[in-house]
């Protein structure tokens, strides 16, 4: 593939030397003796690379990349210039330009400096591409749903990203999402930094719990070369990589203490130091924080920062579990099915009635994650399009989770008067539900809480929490 190249140098003769070599090395190259006739031929086409003296007829190389960077501000331009002149040529690279070369110029320097710019403007239009694409995906339009939680969440959102675009500076405030496992959250954090002020910046992911304690430090803030056993090589962190942009912290509540007085710190100055160094850095970044834990029950309990606690919580998103979102189970569970089957080649899957009402009854304690991952295995083990309720028990069963419906031990609650239905809350129908469950097994804890896809040190919790007892007074 031939790579253009729009050459400016008012040397007729250095001109026609550095054509005809680079055109021996596959280059296609326009020549432009002059800044001004350089503009015009821009104006009918955008070469590669831009490849200007500085010293020039009338406009400078230095205005010529002044102009390109409004006009063209993604354009490689690397500048030619005299031993004497190179002050010059460093400013320029200073306001846009992405090298320089000194004359007289060596032919092989000049082509591997040509290389270099090429790789980089590929390098930036992957990465461009798939920030766009990571994008298209993202923002609040991925938060699938339309009940009252999941409205009053985007709400929330597109309230907060409204005030974010009429502040004056770009010192965003610090946001904690909180919600069960797989409720979205990290959808949520998305949302927030592709649709916010950030979203031209990076968006960097970390997992608090991901890997042991005693490299969270190092993985965050980086480290230098020797500053410990196996630092061979000086390294940025996660931090510092996220400057311009967003740092996401998922499962905030694992990290340990002494990290968090360090969180504090950026949050606070906005600096970082990394591991090994004396030398602090400033990084302009904003964090969200995701957490499925009671943060304020782990202040009381001295396992959280009550300081670090209450700086990421200047604003609280919660997340609303899948269960109490009523019918947005089968708008997600169409969504993936549609999804997995167009990845699996059955682009004309559907549920069964008995499949959606299976869908709707179930609690999914996994909530969204769990919901996907099982629609995932139903899909590739469908043996015809329609997807009926059996099937989705035998999915269960393979991912090792509850079944939604428990042949061997079937369960039927009887439905509350119509009377009484609209003054029904969610505490009441899980204490009834519960209630009724452990009535069944004779106070059977251990298959109670298999029953209705629970560990049996959530039910005991549970049971506590709602203030069951079994009649008799007797311990289980």
């Amino acid at each position: 593939m031939e790579h253009s190249i729009l050459l400016v140098e008012d040397d007729e003769l250095l001109a026609e030397n550095i054509q005809t070599y680079l055109e021996r090395k596959d280059f296609e190259v326009t020549v432009c003796h002059s800044a001004e006739d350089a503009l015009e031929q821009l104006e009918s086409f955008m070469p590669d690379i831009v490849l200007t003296d500085n010293s020039l007829p009338g406009m400078s190389g230095h205005d010529l990349i002044q102009k390109l960077r409004i006009s063209a501000p993604d354009l490689k331009v690397i500048m030619m210039t005299g031993y004497g002149n190179v002050e010059d040529a460093v400013v320029a690279m200073k306001e846009g330009a992405f090298h320089y070369v000194t004359k007289p110029v060596a032919l092989a320097e000049l082509k591997l400096l040509l290389d270099k710019a090429l790789a980089t403007e590929r390098m930036e239009r992957t990465l461009s591409f798939y920030q766009e694409r990571e994008a298209q995906k993202s923002g609040i339009q991925a938060l699938i749903g339309d009940s009252a939680p999941m409205q009053y969440l985007k709400n929330t959102i597109g309230q907060l990203l409204d005030a974010e675009r009429r502040m004056t500076n770009t010192d965003l405030p610090p946001v904690l999402v909180e919600g069960e496992t797989g409720t979205g959250k990290e959808l949520v954090a998305r949302a927030l930094h592709f649709d916010g002020p950030r979203s031209k910046g990076p968006f960097i992911e970390f997992n608090c719990a991901s890997i042991p304690s005693n490299l969270v430090e190092s993985e965050l803030f980086g480290h230098e070369k020797g500053a410990f056993t196996d630092a061979k090589d000086r390294r940025v962190g996660l931090v510092e990589a996220a400057d311009g942009g967003t740092l996401f912290l998922d499962e905030i509540g694992e990290m340990d203490l002494l990290l968090q007085a360090k969180i504090l710190k950026l949050l606070e100055d906005r600096t970082i130091r990394r591991v090994g160094s004396v030398k602090e850095r400033k990084v302009n970044l904003r964090v969200i924080s995701a957490t499925n834990c009671n943060l304020e029950q782990m202040v009381q309990q001295g396992k959280f920062r009550r300081d670090l606690f209450f700086r990421l919580r200047i604003i609280s998103i919660k997340v609303p579990r899948l269960y109490a979102r009523g019918e947005d189970i089968l708008l997600l569970a169409r969504h993936f099915l549609a999804s997995h089957g167009k990845r699996y080649g059955k682009p004309n899957l559907h549920f069964s009635q008995q499949a959606e009402e299976l869908l709707l009854s179930y609690t999914w304690p996994g909530n969204v994650r769990e919901l996907r991952n099982m629609l995932e295995q139903t899909v590739l083990l469908a043996p015809s399009d329609t997807i009926a309720a059996h099937q989705l028990n035998v999915c269960m069963s393979l991912v090792d989770e509850p079944p939604l419906h428990i042949h061997e031990a079937p369960v039927h609650y009887e439905p509350r008067p119509a009377s009484n239905t609209e003054s029904m809350n969610l505490p009441e129908v899980e204490r009834d539900m519960v209630r009724k469950m452990l009535d069944k097994t004779d106070w059977n804890v251990t298959k109670s809480a298999r029953l209705l896809g629970l560990s049996r040190d959530m039910l005991r919790y549970r049971i506590e929490k709602l203030g069951l007892a079994r009649p008799d007074k007797r311990q289980w």
